[in-house]
């Protein structure tokens, strides 16, 4: 919890470093989900060079389904009160980009042992979402 406060109080700094670079309002949304995932980042990264990749992934995906699965909700019953349309933001190429990582973290949970070849492949994704965030 101490994480998102962080993230809360940095959030200014971090729209000003975004439009210093030059990059899109979107890649504000990127950065404050990398510092309020990064201490489940930190332990799956530490657990992947210790050679327990399935335990990396799991930490991996259950932080981020955890975000994914306690924000849309709570911003879809928000949506009922507040003005506007709810708009989860995604162009085609971010829809496209879920589609595939959703397809491969199934591909690599269902089996129950993950490989280091299925860690590169969603490593890969990650990289083609952050370039996309920076360059639409």
């Amino acid at each position: 919890m101490s994480v998102v406060g962080l993230a809360k109080i940095e959030s200014p700094g971090i729209e000003d470093g975004i439009s210093a670079i030059g990059a899109p309002a979107s890649a504000v949304g990127v950065v404050i989900a990398v510092l309020v995932l990064s201490p489940e980042t930190l332990a799956a990264v530490r657990n992947a060079r210790r050679g327990r990749v399935q335990t990396s992934l799991n930490l991996a995906f259950g932080s981020a389904m955890a975000s994914i699965g306690l924000t849309i909700p709570v911003l879809a019953i928000a949506s009922i009160w507040l003005d506007g349309p709810l708009e989860l933001g995604l162009g085609g190429t971010q829809l496209v980009l879920l589609v595939i990582t959703g397809l491969v973290g199934a591909l690599t949970i269902l089996p129950g042992r993950a490989t280091v070849q299925e860690g590169g492949v969603h490593l890969v994704l990650l990289a083609a979402f952050l370039f996309f965030a920076i360059h639409p």
